[in-house]
């Protein structure tokens, strides 16, 4: 049994030692895999996946840590169809790549969430200026986010239409859509669940700092642990991971008057919150996960 564990940093990351670490306990062979070194080729042999020079003989099972930094469109379809042809030949894919593509667009999986009914905040995706003006008159406090980033990155909060059209313009110079939601007030605080497979981990609030309305860890935001998850949040984080037909995700939930909201399910969530909040390493329910559906 070779578990990969695959990113783009050229020094494995903190949660892919831990992963790694987490095969090596159960005498399971895993490697770090580079995914811009992935190649495939077609030739009068057959098809074949190369790593670096070398035809590689690959894996059961690839973990999806990171897809790398891609900067084209291209990229995105280059390292998408490599995962595809593994998974093709009968490679477990650890998330699946279309799972994986449609949890890191935020649009689509927002989408998907809506349509199973899951309650998600108002959001709209554009590609014209005074459209996104418009919403933020509408909506009044708008969140401006990468249709495609983490940890918190790039998103901004205003409800000033002038600001809106400002970034909206920038952004779409860049020919980069403008992807806006309804802020939605929270008590200085949201919530991750944790969940791999058909279990949730448990889960933890992320308090924003001082003078920030942002909750993520990278920014800074204070984990600590919710003692016991209600029924409703479990069976809502369950839901979405299932909708979007993940194996393991973070997913980020807001409290409102009216209920519970997904902001976003995270389809390769860093762990270091949940850990110090929690004292769970997620590293080791994943790789148990992986190593039972390979038995099975």
């Amino acid at each position: 049994m070779r578990v990969g564990i695959i990113h783009d940093s050229p020094v494995p990351t903190l949660s892919s030692r831990q992963l790694m670490l987490a095969f090596m306990k159960r005498g399971v062979e895993s490697f770090y895999v580079r995914i811009s070194k992935l190649a495939s080729v077609i030739d009068e042999q057959g098809i074949k996946v190369m790593y670096g020079s070398e035809v590689s003989d690959f894996m059961d099972s690839l973990l999806i840590r990171s897809l790398g930094f891609i900067a084209t469109l291209e990229q995105v379809f280059r390292r998408a169809d490599i995962i595809r042809q593994l998974e093709l030949s009968g490679t477990l894919i650890i998330n699946p790549i279309e799972s994986m593509l449609k949890a890191r667009d935020k649009y689509a999986s927002i989408l998907a969430l809506k349509a199973a009914g899951v309650n998600v905040p108002p959001t709209a995706v554009v590609e014209e200026v005074f459209t996104a003006v418009d919403i933020c008159r509408k909506w009044g406090d708008v969140v401006i986010k990468p249709m495609m980033g983490s940890m918190g990155y790039g998103a901004v909060r205003t409800s000033d239409p002038d600001l809106v059209f400002t970034i909206a313009k920038t952004w779409l110079i860049h020919g980069q859509p403008v992807y806006i939601q309804k802020y939605i007030p929270k008590p200085g605080r949201d919530i991750r669940v944790f969940v791999v497979g058909d279990e949730v981990l448990g889960g933890y609030y992320r308090y924003a700092p001082d003078g920030s309305w942002k909750t993520n860890i990278a920014q800074g935001a204070r984990a600590e642990k919710i003692e016991r998850l209600s029924e409703e949040l479990v069976n809502m984080s369950l839901k979405a991971v299932n909708t979007l037909k993940l194996h393991y995700a973070g997913v980020d939930i807001g409290e409102t008057d009216g209920g519970f909201v997904i902001f976003e399910v995270n389809a390769a969530p860093q762990w270091s919150g949940f850990m110090s909040a929690t004292g769970i390493n997620p590293s080791e329910k994943i790789a148990d996960y992986i190593i039972k559906l390979l038995k099975n």
